[in-house]
């Protein structure tokens, strides 16, 4: 799934970009971001957890990348991101893989976190949302994010997601928008 979403990313994204990893888990992402943007880009990545933050670190330092890492929630991006020409948002929803599970990502911070990103993203940028859904997190924030998503203009906002309708066990939805 990782890779699918980062194929489609790497048409929004260029070296010297400017670009956000709103939870930054384990540090796929922001290593993802980090190889696409290079060493005159700059990436920022968030997560309320220090391990997180840790983990990331290590990620970056043993592949010698720098990124701008942040112990705070996603919603606050706007309060560290200056820039306001940003290629690419990332966002994971759910928990930290192998971390607390109380420890997850909410609707009303996550649509916070949106509405935030949606300020800094640059015209022609995208954002990407994985949502995650059943198990621990139930479906609340899957239903609240794409009840908001539905109701943005669709002169401003391209949105496309993808269902897989054959896979068990509720798989990740990517969501897709594209800022016009």
């Amino acid at each position: 799934m990782t890779d699918w979403i980062h194929q489609v990313l790497d048409g929004y994204i260029k070296e010297g970009d400017c670009c956000i990893d709103a939870t930054m888990g384990k540090g796929g992402d922001t290593y993802y971001l980090c190889s696409k943007t290079g060493i005159d880009g700059k990436v920022y990545a968030f997560d309320v957890q220090e391990d997180a933050l840790r983990q990331t670190k290590e990620k970056l330092d043993k592949h010698e990348m720098n990124a701008k890492l942040i112990l705070d929630g996603h919603e606050h991006m706007k309060k560290y991101v200056k820039e306001s020409e940003v290629s690419c948002i990332m966002f994971n929803l759910g928990y930290l893989p192998g971390g607390d599970h109380h420890l997850a990502t909410k609707t009303n911070t996550t649509i916070e976190a949106i509405q935030a990103g949606f300020e800094l993203l640059k015209t022609g940028g995208i954002m990407s949302i994985c949502i995650y859904s059943g198990g621990d997190s139930g479906f609340e924030e899957r239903d609240g994010v794409l009840e908001y998503l539905s109701q943005l203009d669709d002169r401003k906002y391209f949105i496309a997601r993808q269902d897989f309708p054959n896979k068990r066990n509720n798989p990740p939805m990517p969501v897709f928008i594209i800022k016009l």
